[in-house]
């Protein structure tokens, strides 16, 4: 029996739930980076970079070349910069919403107020 589709996506999810490899994936969604120009740019050690790449490329979403000593990475898909593109779109839309609920609460007076006061 094959799995079905909602856990393959829910394993494509978990392995895009990481800060380091989101980040990997932004970079690359630039352009190709060699692991060194990444590392200054992700802000972890060398081996920590290096695990995530491995996961990222265990899921077919990156794929890698050597050049002499350096080793270049680049997006196996160009559709992954799309997704990313899109959670940015959606993260933006949910954060505003946010911002603007913090408003209406700010304007309601918020702690102190005489609208709160009656309520302790």
């Amino acid at each position: 029996m094959s799995t079905p589709l909602y856990r393959l996506k829910a394993e494509f999810f978990k392995t895009l739930g990481h800060p380091v490899r989101i980040r990997v994936l932004e970079l690359l969604s630039e352009r190709e980076h060699a692991v060194s120009e990444m590392l200054g740019e992700v802000g972890v050690e060398a081996a920590h970079l290096s695990q995530q790449l491995a996961v990222l490329r265990r899921a077919r979403l990156v794929t890698a070349r050597r050049e002499g000593s350096a080793v270049y990475y680049t997006l196996a898909n160009p559709e992954v910069a799309e997704l990313l593109r899109v959670a940015r779109t959606i993260l933006t839309e949910v954060l505003t919403g946010q911002a603007e609920l913090l408003a209406d609460l700010r304007a309601d007076g918020g702690p102190g107020s005489e609208g709160a006061a009656g309520t302790r």
